[in-house]
């Protein structure tokens, strides 16, 4: 019993030691910078790359993947949460050498059309609806990633959200809040990322399929 006791353990410590590898190995820490922008500035671009497109072009409306390369440039490959709360399945086809940014859950606050807001108060408003996450979720090939509390950015500053769509429109002041990963480049060949969250009045479930090239 005492030597059954011992194996539990020490297999115990094993996987955890193993999820901690694989973890540290797939994400980036989320206060470190990617390509010379922390992730809070890398899910400002996020949100600027969503809000440039027409609905019927949009990646994030897109319940395929056929549209997940639409004005993707340099180091860092955004990949699409949902405008809708039903679970969502993609295929993409992702070039080698590219980190990967998403959401697990998040919001933007764009100023109404009727009044003037000011900076502070959108800024506000986007955390707080944020606040209380009750479920983030995130496995890449079937390894499960821990402690996703921590992985919140908020935009430090507020933006133009219309400042890519073409034609180009003012959306100012804009904020963002919410949960991102960064993962690091994967593998070539095939991987599978489910991820999501949950708040009061969001949730979001995602599966993609990426054939990294």
């Amino acid at each position: 019993m005492k030597l059954h006791r011992v194996w539990i353990s020490l297999w115990v410590l094993a996987l955890c030691a193993s999820v901690a590898r694989a973890e540290g190995n797939l994400t980036v820490p989320p206060n470190e910078s990617v390509a010379g922008l922390s992730q809070a500035e890398w899910s400002r671009v996020w949100w600027q790359w969503a809000g440039s497109f027409a609905q019927d072009q949009s990646p994030v409306a897109d319940r395929t993947g056929t549209l997940c390369d639409r004005k993707q440039n340099g180091a860092v490959w955004f990949l699409a949460g949902t405008y809708e709360t039903h679970r969502t399945i993609r295929t993409c086809k992702v070039p080698s050498g590219k980190y990967l940014f998403f959401p697990l859950i998040n919001y933007v606050v764009m100023p109404p059309v009727s009044r003037p807001v000011s900076c502070m108060a959108v800024v506000s408003y986007a955390a707080s609806v944020t606040n209380d996450v009750s479920s983030l979720i995130l496995d890449v090939d079937g390894v499960r990633v821990f402690n996703l509390e921590s992985y919140r950015q908020a935009t430090t500053e507020c933006f133009d959200m219309g400042a890519q769509a073409e034609p180009k429109f003012r959306v100012f002041p804009s904020a963002a809040n919410g949960y991102y990963v960064m993962l690091r480049p994967l593998s070539r060949g095939k991987h599978v990322l489910n991820f999501g969250g949950a708040l009061p009045d969001m949730l979001q479930a995602v599966t993609y399929t990426l054939e990294v090239e």
